[in-house]
């Protein structure tokens, strides 16, 4: 943990209200191992977030809006941390990731097209929209 200018980047705070979260989270992501560095601390303690502290927040931001569960957030910022060596797991986490995203995707647009198509129904008019709504089951 290095010590910087009071001036220097941006105190929790503010990083906060940049990204959108709390400063609740940003600790949570300190804590939990979520960072790949530890914001630089100012003399007194407090501390100073730099743009490269606010990209990876972004990604880990990203990776959980996505489902990645802490525990992957957390190994893949341990590989980033221990520096060259490990891409390949790395890319492994994100190609793994990025399957179970298209996966939901795919099925999130499949929910979409069934819930168009009902509007679409109820759109064109009372003599068209089906009475009973049990059409909309979910598959399964």
């Amino acid at each position: 943990m290095s010590t910087t200018d009071e001036r220097a980047g941006l105190s929790i705070a503010e990083a906060a209200e940049r990204l959108g979260l709390s400063t609740h989270a940003l600790r949570y992501y300190e804590t939990e191992g979520l960072l790949v560095g530890t914001p630089a601390r100012t003399s007194a303690g407090r501390r100073r977030y730099e743009e490269a502290d606010l990209r990876w927040i972004v990604m880990v931001q990203r990776l959980r809006a996505t489902g990645m569960p802490v525990r992957e957030v957390r190994e893949y910022a341990e590989l980033c941390r221990a520096g060259a060596g490990n891409e390949q797991a790395r890319l492994q986490i994100l190609r793994a990731h990025r399957e179970r995203v298209l996966s939901q995707l795919e099925e999130v647009t499949h929910h979409l097209g069934a819930i168009t198509a009902k509007i679409d129904l109820y759109e064109a008019g009372p003599s068209t929209a089906p009475a009973d709504p049990s059409s909309l089951r979910p598959p399964g």
